[in-house]
Parts: C-alpha cells; structure tokens; sequence
C-alpha cells in the first residue's frame, strides 16, 4: 500500500490518541474507529497503523488487526521527521532503528531496501538526506557506514556541557567579530519564529534553525577550530533531539534568549555575552535531560 502524504500525519494523530487515553501495550486498535474519530476514511488510517508497525510502536496479527507495542507514557517523544517531498517514510525508520541498536553501524543498499521495501532511487534520496545531514556516509560500492552519534542521557548531558564550555569560549576570542549581516539574518529568522513559525515548523526545521543561530555566533570567532567542534557536535546529536519531546511553549523563550545574545554581542558587551550564553546553554541542559 502506498505510503501517501496524509499516513504520517494519521500517524501522529494515533500517537496522540495512545497518550490522551494512556493506553497500555497490547490495547487493540481498531482501524475503523479510529477512522471514524479522525473523520477519514480507513485506508490511511491503515497505512498509518503499518508505518507505526515499521517504527515497532505497533504490531500486526492476521485478520485480528493492530495492537500497540508500547505503552503511552512511552510515547512522549514520539516524532516523525519528514523528507524533502512532505514523505515520512523511510527516514524516520532509519532514524528510530539507528537510535535504538537494530542497524549495525554498516549496512548495503540492498539490506536497506529489503529491510524497509522501498525502491532503490527512494531510499538513495533517503540516504544522500542523512549523508547531507551528518550521521551516515558512503563507501565504495553500495555500502554506506553510520558515524558516532549521542545515544545515551549520559552523553547527551556531556555534549551539552561541552557545548556551554566552548560556545561561552568563542566569543571571548580575541579575533571575534560581529558579522552585521549575519546577525541581521539571525535576528529575522527568531522574530519569524516568534510570529508563528514555531508552531508550524517540523522538529527537524526547528533543529536546523537553532544550530545554525549557535554557528553563526561561534563562527564570528576567527576561530575555525570552535566551529568546526560545534558542527561536529550538532551532528552528533541531531538524532537525540528527534527523539526527544518537544515543548513549543519553552521555544518561545529560547528565540527572545537568542535576541539577547545577538543584542549583548552587538553592544560589545562580549563578557555578558558569553555568561548569558553558557546559561542559556545550560538550561537548555537541564530541560533536555530532566537534570535539577
């Protein structure tokens, strides 16, 4: 069955449902009546339940249906990052099986396209997206290698702190240099967020956007051995930050933050800059990782 535009979207709706129920792993899900409370008709709703099967948040039983594999409070940062064409498959398989120790760190175009029974032009759009992205390169041949990510709360926290030491860093340098058009673009990009992008933006859009403030500050540095650890870092936890749930509502604090750094950074004040911005960073690490 062809995985349509509407399924992820359904998909997300069926996770919500599983939450504000609090339903338990093994609750059947009936298609129909799910079709019937999303007041669509049943075939997306199936394709949905198949692309969460695919995800290992449901399972299939012959003529019986769909039944949930997790329980709801297991849920809670569920996410379904989209390809370029508004798809969600298989991207977020890949992602979600990576994340969770089921692909090994090589793996071949063949094994992928079996695995997720997708053509092979789809899943090498798919692949050269993750390439783009930082988290899988290619080999000679079909064979492509994931690259070391955070995985664990553990090293996720230590990524953040690492982040808060040599962002706070960079603007110190003695070769700092405002770039005006650059922050003039920073500036424009949080207001559009404040304005409403926030809440329309996918989770990897809002991930993209966040890195690209911190380089830009960091990249004013001179220093492109600061940009360069930050880039790599920001690779690293693209994943963890998928996985993770999402607060809009904290979002909107986060961009009038970023305001204030571009404003301290513009007055020279690069001192009160830089403890303004280990803060941030490190509030941002105790949400993330629920660390009092």
């Amino acid at each position: 069955m062809s995985r349509g535009n509407l399924s992820p979207r359904i998909a997300f709706q069926i996770v919500e449902h599983v939450r504000a129920h609090d339903l338990r792993r093994g609750q059947h899900l009936p298609a129909q009546a799910l079709a019937d409370s999303f007041r669509v008709s049943r075939a997306p709703v199936t394709a949905a339940l198949k692309l969460l099967e695919d995800l290992h948040i449901v399972r299939s039983e012959r003529n019986r249906g769909f039944y949930l594999e997790r329980n709801a409070q297991e849920l809670g940062g569920f996410s379904l990052p989209v390809d370029e064409d508004g798809e969600a498959w298989p991207y977020s398989a890949v992602a979600e099986d990576r994340l969770s120790g089921r692909l090994p760190d090589r793996v071949t175009e063949n094994e992928l396209m079996r695995l997720y029974r997708v053509p092979r032009g789809r899943l090498s759009k798919v692949l050269n997206r993750i390439a783009h992205e930082g988290w899988i390169e290619r080999l000679p041949g079909h064979g492509w290698e994931f690259r070391p990510m955070l995985a664990s709360k553990e090293s996720y926290d230590m990524g953040y702190r690492f982040r808060a030491a040599i962002e706070s860093a960079a603007v110190l340098e003695p070769t700092f240099r405002v770039d005006p058009a650059a922050f003039k673009a920073a500036r424009e990009r949080q207001q559009a967020l404040l304005d409403g992008e926030l809440q329309r933006l996918s989770r990897s859009q809002l991930f993209q956007i966040n890195s690209q403030f911190h380089e830009t500050i960091v990249a004013c540095s001179g220093n492109e051995f600061f940009l360069d650890a930050l880039k790599r870092m920001n690779r690293v936890r693209r994943l963890m930050e998928y996985r993770l749930a999402v607060d809009r509502s904290r979002l909107t604090r986060q961009c009038r933050e970023h305001l204030e750094i571009l404003d301290r950074l513009e007055s020279g004040s690069r001192e009160g800059a830089a403890r303004f911005l280990r803060k941030h960073i490190e509030g941002a690490r105790r949400i993330k990782t629920r660390i009092e």
